[in-house]
């Protein structure tokens, strides 16, 4: 029985239930000042709790989707996802093939690289966010001195932390490899979570009378690199690629400020924003601000702009499956639209792992220099 079908979450709740019934039947008889009373009651006690923890697990898993099979579960899946390239009707034109690599850490920047630390003061948004500049080594070296460099923004999801980029996913160590095997070009990489303000999921939103997260995303952010490091600052040398809410954040600000981002990747995206708890009021009880950031709403009531997005799910264990084909079937020109669909893969850095590699070969292919 697969790890999120309700047979198993059934059986786990029976379980638990049988077990806490059966552990107030017998308390009693266990009630002896004995070693074997003693052994029989923790056994009792840790058997119902168990039983009860992997209910509760099963269903908060199949509830969030953060894992897809019980392979997904103790990281047995390593084959990495496939590129596949659609035209505006969702028919596919192409597919490119990818294999796991292996890089070590380099720590000489004109071999392995830099990531440098930095606090971005943001002039129009008035926010001010820290982030981590991976440099690659081609950054260092003579020849490449006169170049300015692509760029992509990547974004956690929420909560998340920056270092989860760097130590979790691997993303500089994998850039340096595929830079190095020429399967991507040398690219810039700005790390950071896309909650900027405290604790708050902005959803990367201009919130009415509240933080404007957008506005450091698409002016600050963009400029403030752009004038410390050598790198182009025109749409067509920046990308942006994010996980879970650092996707939707991904794809929203590349459709709606294509003058900023021409290429966008979401990891297990989704495409629209939750309001809950952690967000607040998002849209100032506007219904129109609402829409313009619902994205399968802008693809039917809104002109499509000359950007490439990439869009990543599985069959099996994510929840955003059914919107991401409806997404991909609803792409317009002059859009062009890319996806990774795994048969299976939770809500998790496993899956993720899977789709970063062809993700980052992807952007690479969509940014010019």
């Amino acid at each position: 029985m697969g790890l999120t079908s309700m047979a198993v979450l059934l059986l786990a709740i029976a379980a638990a239930i049988v077990l806490f019934a059966l552990t107030i039947w017998l308390w009693p008889r266990l009630g002896k000042r004995s070693v074997g009373s003693i052994l029989g009651r923790v056994g009792m006690m840790l058997a119902t709790q168990l039983t009860l923890f992997a209910a509760i697990g099963l269903w908060a898993n199949q509830s969030f989707g953060f894992y897809g099979s019980w392979a997904d579960l103790f990281g047995q899946v390593k084959e990495e996802g496939v590129v596949v390239d659609h035209a505006a009707s969702g028919k596919r034109l192409q597919v490119v093939n990818t294999q796991a690599v292996k890089v070590p850490r380099g720590n000489v920047p004109r071999v392995g690289g830099k990531i440098e630390k930095i606090q971005v003061a943001g002039v129009e948004s008035k926010i001010n966010g820290p982030a981590y500049v991976y440099l690659p080594p081609e950054y260092f070296q003579p020849e490449y001195a006169n170049r300015k460099f692509p760029a992509s923004v990547v974004l956690t999801g929420y909560p998340g932390t920056a270092e989860a980029l760097i130590k979790g996913l691997d993303y500089p160590v994998r850039a340096h490899k595929l830079s190095k095997d020429k399967k991507m070009q040398p690219t810039v990489l700005v790390m950071m979570r896309p909650s900027i303000v405290g604790q708050r999921d902005t959803e990367c939103m201009d919130i009415p009378n509240g933080p404007q997260a957008e506005t450091f995303f698409t002016k600050d952010l963009r400029n403030a690199v752009a004038q410390h490091y050598r790198v182009g600052d025109k749409a067509a040398n920046w990308g942006m690629i994010g996980d879970s809410t650092g996707g939707y954040c991904a794809l929203k600000i590349a459709m709606r400020h294509p003058d900023a981002y021409s290429a966008a990747a979401a990891l297990s995206g989704y495409y629209k924003a939750p309001q809950d708890p952690t967000t607040g009021s998002l849209f100032g009880g506007s219904k129109k601000l609402e829409n313009e950031n619902d994205l399968l709403w802008r693809l039917k009531n809104k002109g499509m702009p000359p950007v490439s997005l990439l869009v990543t799910t599985s069959k099996q264990g994510e929840h955003n499956y059914k919107d991401t084909l409806k997404f991909i079937d609803s792409i317009k020109a002059p859009a062009r639209v890319s996806s990774i669909i795994l048969d299976t893969g939770g809500h998790n850095f496993n899956t993720w792992r899977r789709e970063l590699n062809p993700t980052l070969k992807w952007m690479g292919s969509r940014l010019s220099a």
